[in-house]
């Protein structure tokens, strides 16, 4: 439904405000009362439903355009009164006060259009009951199915809108419940919010900073991919500044607390999201439109029907047809239109593995004309892996350099040495035991294996051992890649290149969308020399490197400002302010919860040729609305002047019942229509298939 769209936009707006006011101060988010909205109107749609069947069934209208025989007994002609009457009042309500809304703020639209509808309706078939009007204006059973059909279209609009996350809570789970606070050589538990300026608190392995702060003690690998986009642990040490909400990897730190409640570095994504959030959540539909020409289209012809009737002597057809062409006007078709395509769409792109929060993206989709792309997580893994090994003389293969170290990293959590021991399984090579486990952050680790010393680390583990990098390691880091070498007796025996691996899927996905003539982009907190190695694997057109999240917003406006319509693809809480700020936010569902919380659309799964089903989904939703909307509004401007006697010099003028029936005719039409949407594949493999 067109301006219901509208007002249902403006209550999820002030519902994602509420649910910040409350994420700010610990309490529940506000989505429970937009839970709430979308179950009343699925429990009145079902209670005016089994009110209407009577209401229809004991009209006597009704029953002559089917030509079934009424059943006769003593009230029967008081039942579709009293049932209509019932269902004007409860279930009409909320169109009927959507419609007094638009009058206050002067906007005329779908709401008005059907409270002026079911208004007249009630109007004449209650004066038809009394015998004031006519019996053809007996419209109790249209009226009933008039509210129910559009009862249905809001509750399927407003349960299509219904968000599945709050991507403010998101952010503030990312914080620690507790946090262990130094307090006169004790420690003791609080939370994150009864933190002060100066505290010192012990962060463990493994555990996440609950305010930003600076290394007072220890020396950590910290993950920081969620706040930097940075795939690889950066080593943080005494002096270090670290950001709440980001892990040590390895070691155990003391950090001094500098920035407490808004702020912190989370605080300020936080602030980005929810302004980007509310400033992308007014754009008007098409329907609005048409809602808004109908309305005056049907109260100008009911002015000129009722003026002309009159003129030439008629004043009871003036009533007679004033009356239908009011009821007719009120489109059953044009309240589905929109809804019943979007709720068809939804359910085949989650078939298809894309979950769609908010129908304007899938709106905008279609129009889209650039596509940035997050690297880490999203074009890659997100996770490093093994990309070579080299050996540093003939008495030792690769295979057996990636054995010893993965020998001695298997003792070890960090995610490099994970990547190598999992390197050594997928090569099947046989990975000796070793002894001694020892971990030096920023060195590297030692252990023993088969009675010798193997050492696996960085440029720092070279100068602690006084050796040199092999000459075949300076074109790895000239690309960006994660160099190890392994050293055994002190002696260098090979290397080890690591990089976050990129999908296989990432390049099918990047080539259909060069292919359907739009540009692609990505943007990564990685340093230069990483990103454009990748962009040259995938053949990305545009690359930005050593974005912060702030700047990941600001380049997305950038784009923006160049005319450019933008998607954002990402998986991060970097990326959040991003994806909110984007035309379209899409989001990797296998990444964080406040990604997903800021994007119109999620990919269920962590295939980037998804991206590609979400814009052929758009593309045929679009035409079908529009289908829909044509189908809709041109019944309306055939039918409302044949209702209105334009005919009537021919000797033609439309019956109430036949107009009535026509109207629900078109339903069925654009029911039909919408379902021609099912035919559509929105698997990755569909999507890249030439």
């Amino acid at each position: 439904m067109a301006n219901t769209a509208s007002r249902t936009h403006e209550e999820h707006e002030q519902s994602g405000k509420h649910a910040a006011g409350h994420a700010q101060h610990g309490g529940e988010h506000g989505g429970h009362d937009h839970s709430a909205h979308v179950a009343r109107f699925r429990r009145l749609f079902w209670i005016m439903l089994v009110l209407a069947l009577p209401t229809a069934f004991f009209s006597g209208m009704f029953a002559d355009i089917i030509g079934y025989t009424r059943p006769d007994f003593p009230g029967v002609d008081w039942i579709s009164p009293v049932l209509g009457t019932v269902i004007f009042a409860w279930g009409g309500a909320p169109f009927l006060s959507g419609a007094v809304s638009e009058l206050r703020s002067k906007q005329p639209g779908m709401m008005l259009l059907i409270g002026m509808a079911i208004a007249v309706g009630f109007a004449a078939s209650l004066g038809s009951s009394l015998g004031v009007f006519d019996h053809e204006l007996d419209f109790w059973w249209e009226l009933a199915l008039l509210i129910v059909i559009m009862l249905l279209g809001h509750w399927i609009e407003m349960r299509s809108l219904a968000q599945t996350s709050s991507a403010l809570d998101s952010l503030a789970a990312l914080l620690p419940d507790t946090a262990e606070r130094l307090v006169d050589g004790d420690v003791e538990q609080v939370t994150p919010e009864d933190l002060r300026l100066g505290d010192i608190v012990i962060v463990r392995p493994g555990g996440r900073v609950p305010a930003d702060g600076e290394i007072s003690d220890g020396t950590a690998a910290v993950d920081e991919s969620m706040i930097t986009g940075e795939s690889t642990p950066v080593t943080r040490e005494i002096g270090d500044r670290v950001v709440a909400g980001t892990i040590a990897t390895d070691s155990a730190l003391r950090v001094r607390v500098t920035a407490i409640g808004e702020d912190t570095a989370l605080a300020g994504i936080r602030s980005l999201v929810s302004d980007a959030q509310s400033s992308s959540s007014r754009a008007q539909r098409l329907a609005d439109k048409a809602a808004a020409l109908l309305f005056w289209f049907a109260l100008g012809a009911a002015v000129i029907t009722a003026i002309v009737w009159v003129l030439v002597g008629r004043p009871d057809d003036a009533v007679i047809r004033t009356v239908t062409v009011l009821v007719i006007a009120c489109p059953h078709a044009l309240g589905l239109a929109i809804p019943l395509v979007v709720s068809i769409a939804t359910e085949r792109a989650a078939r298809g593995g894309v979950l769609v929060r908010d129908r304007l993206a899938l709106e905008s989709m279609r129009r889209v004309d650039t596509v940035v792309f997050d690297k880490t997580g999203t074009l890659t893994r997100g996770e490093p892996a093994v990309q070579d090994v080299i050996a540093a003389d003939a008495g030792i293969d690769a295979d057996e350099v990636l054995a010893l170290a993965a020998a001695a990293e298997r003792d070890s959590e960090h995610p490099l040495a994970r990547a190598i021991v999992r390197a050594a399984v997928e090569r099947e090579v046989r990975v000796p035991e070793a002894s001694d486990f020892r971990s030096a952050p920023a060195l590297g680790v030692t252990a023993r294996v088969d009675g010798a010393e193997v050492r696996v680390g960085g440029p720092a583990l070279l100068a602690d051992e006084n050796g040199s990098a092999l000459e075949a390691t300076t074109a790895w880091g000239d690309e960006g890649a994660i160099v190890l070498h392994v050293l055994r007796a002190g002696r260098v025996i090979g290397a080890v290149r690591l990089a976050d691996e990129v999908r296989p899927e990432s390049r099918a996905a990047i080539d259909e969308l060069h292919r359907r003539g739009i540009r692609v982009a990505m943007m990564t907190g990685d340093a230069r020399p990483v990103a454009d190695a990748v962009a040259r694997e995938l053949g990305v057109d545009e690359v930005f490197a050593g974005v912060k999240p702030e700047g990941k917003s600001e380049r997305v406006a950038a784009l923006q400002k160049q005319g450019r319509r933008v998607a954002m693809v990402g998986d991060g809480v970097n990326d959040a302010p991003a994806l909110a700020h984007a035309d379209v936010g899409i989001a990797i569902g296998a990444g964080t919860d406040v990604a997903i919380g800021s994007a119109g659309v999620i990919l269920a799964s962590d295939d980037p040729r998804s991206v590609v089903s979400v814009i052929e989904l758009s593309r045929a939703s679009y035409r079908k609305m529009r289908q829909n909307l044509w189908w809709a509004a041109g019944y309306n401007l055939v039918s409302v002047p044949l209702a209105a006697g334009v005919l009537a010099p021919v000797g033609f003028v439309l019956p109430v019942a036949v107009g009535a029936l026509l109207m629900s005719a078109s339903t069925v039409v654009v029911a039909l229509n919408a379902q021609l949407l099912r035919r559509i594949e929105l698997s990755p493999e569909a999507a890249t298939r030439s």
